[in-house]
């Protein structure tokens, strides 16, 4: 196969209200498939179904998406509270060990909203339970009405740290991005590096200090029009290079700061 496999890790989902699935968005797949240039595989987020170590064989990178459920606060010694809204720890069982092996082993990943606080607690991090409510914190939360064109709409800048990797991709330090997430780091995990913040203070974007693999994470949804934004393009670009490379036998080429 020429294409290098994705993972797309799913959410659970019911149909109707009523019928369970496993489910992807479609703007995922299509990000995976045209810019990445990878073959998309949803991985049903179910431990009693998914092999973590066989889901590594099959699978040359992995993208960790966004979802509605948050991942577990029991995850970073902390008890549920209603402001935590709701769980799917079937996920949390799949994600968070497969993060920390995947880091270990060089195996590349890009994670997104979820994905992107799923990084930070496989790695030791926490996680605030809703930024809005934090002094001096802007609502990042999807807005409740409107077209998806505007739920998605550029809603504020995110800058970058100079001369890191985020720098080296979008050839600039400051950035336009949506916003649809409630949640957001709180204390970041051993090795997590903070590399773009929000005006507020929230964080954006990180990466994994010292991995062998490409581990660039964002808390923004760049799968909406990949191929088309600026932005989005070369963060799918280069995951897909990562996963032909691992794909070919090779190690990704590791993006840090210089």
């Amino acid at each position: 196969m020429d294409r290098p496999i994705i993972g797309i890790i799913g959410n659970f989902h019911l149909i109707n209200d009523q019928y369970p699935a496993h489910a992807g968005g479609t703007m995922n797949s299509a990000a995976v498939a045209e810019v990445s240039k990878g073959m998309p595989l949803i991985v049903p987020p179910d431990p009693a179904l998914v092999d973590i170590r066989d889901l590594m064989a099959c699978c040359d990178g992995f993208l960790f998406t966004g979802g509605r459920p948050n991942v577990h606060p029991e995850e970073y010694g902390e008890e549920a509270t209603e402001a935590h809204g709701t769980f799917d720890r079937g996920r949390d069982a799949i994600t968070l060990p497969l993060i920390r092996a995947c880091v270990e082993r060089g195996q590349p990943f890009l994670a997104i909203c979820r994905g992107f606080q799923e990084v930070n607690v496989a790695m030791g991090g926490t996680l605030h339970p809703e930024i809005r409510d934090l002094p001096g914190r802007d609502n990042h939360r999807m807005p409740p009405d409107g077209t998806i064109e505007e739920k998605f709409a550029l809603r504020h800048a995110v800058k970058v740290r100079e001369d890191g990797p985020f720098h080296r991709l979008f050839g600039k330090t400051e950035v336009m991005t949506n916003t649809l997430h409630g949640q957001g780091i709180k204390d970041a995990g051993k090795r997590v590096i903070v590399d773009g913040h929000a005006p507020d203070g929230t964080a954006e974007a990180i990466y994994i200090d010292g991995a062998p693999g490409f581990t660039l994470s964002v808390q923004w949804h760049p799968e909406y029009r990949a191929a088309e934004d600026p932005v989005s393009r070369p963060l799918f670009e280069a995951f897909g290079d990562a996963a032909r490379s691992w794909a070919a036998g090779k190690r990704p080429a590791v993006l840090k700061s210089a």
